[in-house]
């Protein structure tokens, strides 16, 4: 039964988007959102056409810059996007590129053998959500240029000067649009330098050069060795079991490159790109990679009798474990999962990397026994402890929070059954358990106290994390699993809250707790459930008046206001938050309406997997070094 409101659909209601303007109204189908990520974005997609401007051999310098305005400026000496009138469009094809959806030269013109952008989409994207953009090109001896403004040209390309015939490339300058990203977001030179780090291992030979105008930080990359340079760089901090291992190949018209080397760390870290775009979702090149290091240790260890007829084959985890690997492909036709290119689907490249590193792996094994051996003796201490940690695993997962009689502390549940509205606050210790259990709303909270510090899960295997009885409570209670087995739809709380003292051993527990979020059940922190309760430093009160400092500076704030009345102001410090009684605890951590919760995000994986590994690890000399350069910016140490 059709009611009267929408009976009336005609012609008339088909909204035709003209230009650009579809990229406006749905952002998040061409650059992944309106956020801090999709930002950085707008960038990553002008410097990838510089990228394949070196990738076509025609660059080999390229240069950002973030100006004091927070604009950004692209500049290459690559050929410089064409000027001369596009045959069909009757205009400029600097200006057909840069005003017209899926209009580009990578559409099997041959002008690009590879690229990262197939779909020219990308700077047509950037124009259309940037308030101004303008471009300059360098061609001819002529400098063109051409403004533009939300996405319309302000006037036909037009020549502003001569240039040296030798001198080729594009400047692009583009400030985002205010309309567009909202929430006071901006540019975060570090996001930028890690993305750049990548391009420059995985395009080796290419100056890459980037000014952060407001900070006057600046930073080169430039590095000989490829994806071989990355992998030591990855592993600058840990115990290595053999140099790396490195193969490179071409077939039919695919470049597959990956490198190889395995250390004595437990996790693994394994990096994919396509036309040097960092796939962080993997896909095909990246299963082909570890199909290939399975079998070739598998068949290594059989031929040489390290495994015997009774024992079973090893695991993808156990040969895994410690592995530190990169594989990079170059396709003419790369197939992406969406336009953020996050993932490889195409079928055929499984096959051909599978192919070239199962060669070269194999030799490699047959020409180095001792590290072969070394190789397969972590691969058999891998596979005994996993077998443990397996059975270890499926005994903690099999009990539910409820039936499980052995959680410290006792999990004080929330009767509120939607994961959407529940929040667990882990507390350190009981102390702070008890005072967090009657200030909590009992409605939607539920509180988790840990006695003491949880095992460091950096330094052991599952079998023995799985152990720890802090840890089993942990998992037992927030009930999506551990490791490969997680499933996020049975997520008991939506937030999960860290809650400890602001000092030292406080600061402590809450690095052992995100190392093993990180490490075990890293997807909460990729769908941006973990938090971290921000308790205040002072209570201050003066007559009837009681205000809290969350820092140093709103203390001080604080006390400048009230003036002469300060002297008689009465000042405390928390040093826990077993200090705090049950009210004082929910007016100032745990009041949705009052406190403030810092969110957990992994803005680059590279990154964490080093910092996690440097502080957390078994190497002492890295951390020493960390330790001595920022000793100087400590503050509130307790001593």
């Amino acid at each position: 039964m059709t009611s009267e409101g929408n009976a009336h659909y005609s012609a008339s209601d088909i909204t035709v988007l003209e230009g650009l303007e579809a990229v406006r109204r749905r952002p998040g189908m061409y650059v992944g959102g309106t956020d801090q990520k999709a930002l950085h974005h707008l960038v990553y997609e002008v410097v990838d056409n510089s990228i394949d401007e070196a990738l076509a051999g025609v660059c080999d310098h390229i240069k950002v810059t973030i100006h004091a305005d927070s604009s950004v400026t692209v500049e290459d000496n690559g050929r410089g996007i064409p000027v001369d009138i596009h045959p069909e469009k009757k205009k400029s094809a600097l200006e057909v590129v840069m005003t017209i959806l899926h209009a580009g030269g990578k559409f099997g013109s041959g002008s690009y053998k590879v690229s990262g952008g197939l779909h020219g989409v990308g700077v047509s994207a950037v124009n259309a959500l940037s308030e101004w953009c303008e471009v300059r090109v360098r061609r001819d001896g002529h400098i063109h240029f051409q403004r533009y403004e939300r996405g319309r040209p302000v006037e036909p390309v037009k020549v502003i000067g001569k240039a040296d015939p030798k001198d080729h490339g594009t400047t692009t300058t583009f400030k985002f649009d205010r309309e567009i990203f909202k929430d006071d977001i901006d540019f975060k030179f570090d996001t930028l330098v890690q993305r750049f780090r990548e391009m420059a291992f995985v395009t080796s030979k290419v100056h890459l050069n980037l000014l952060d105008e407001r900070s006057q930080h600046e930073m080169t990359f430039y590095f000989e060795g490829g994806i071989k340079s990355f992998v030591r760089y990855l592993n600058r901090d840990r115990e290595v079991l053999h140099p790396v291992v490195y193969a490179s190949k071409e077939i039919e018209n695919i470049g597959v490159e990956a490198a190889v080397q395995f250390t004595d760390a437990f996790s693994e870290s394994i990096y994919s790109f396509a036309n040097t775009i960092n796939t962080i979702d993997g896909g095909t090149h990246m299963t082909g990679l570890r199909t290939a290091i399975t079998r070739s240790i598998n068949d290594y260890s059989r031929r040489t009798g390290l495994l015997k007829d009774a024992d079973p084959n090893f695991t993808g985890d156990d040969t895994r474990e410690g592995l530190t690997a990169i594989v990079s492909i170059k396709h003419p036709d790369p197939q992406f999962e969406s336009q953020t290119k996050v993932k490889l689907m195409n079928p055929e490249v499984q096959t051909y990397v599978q192919q070239v590193v199962l060669e070269r792996f194999n030799t490699y094994l047959e020409e180095n026994p001792s590290e072969a051996k070394a190789i397969i003796q972590k691969c058999l201490t891998s596979a005994r402890a996993r077998d443990a940690a397996r059975k270890a695993r499926d005994l903690v997962i099999r009990k539910s929070a409820l039936e499980s009689l052995t959680l410290p502390g006792k999990l004080a549940d929330c009767s509120e059954r939607d994961s959407n509205k529940t929040e667990l606050y882990i507390v350190e210790g009981d102390s702070a358990g008890g005072s967090a259990k009657q200030g909590r709303d009992r409605h939607f909270q539920a509180i988790l106290p840990l006695r003491g510090k949880i095992l460091n899960t950096e330094r052991a295997r599952l079998d023995k994390i799985l152990g720890n009885n802090e840890v089993k409570a942990l998992i037992s209670a927030i009930g999506i699993g551990i490791g490969d087995n997680i499933d996020l739809s049975n997520l008991r709380y939506g937030r999960i809250i860290i809650m400890t003292d602001a000092d030292v051993d406080g600061s402590h527990i809450r690095t052992l707790l995100l190392t093993f979020f990180f490490r075990y059940m890293p997807t909460l922190i990729e769908e941006g459930h973990i938090f971290i309760a921000q308790p205040p430093l002072y209570r201050i009160s003066h007559r009837n008046s009681i205000r809290y400092a969350y820092t140093e500076q709103e203390k001080d704030q604080i006390m400048k206001e009230l003036g002469n009345a300060a002297d008689k102001a009465s000042i405390s410090r928390y040093k826990g938050l077993g200090e705090m009684n049950p009210q004082q605890l929910w007016e100032t951590t745990m009041d949705p309406s009052a406190r403030t919760l810092l969110q957990v995000t992994i803005e680059d994986a590279a990154a964490a997997d080093h910092t996690f590994d440097m502080l957390m690890g078994s190497a002492v000399p890295p951390r020493t070094k960390f330790i001595q350069t920022h000793a100087r910016d400590v503050r509130n140490l307790d001593v």
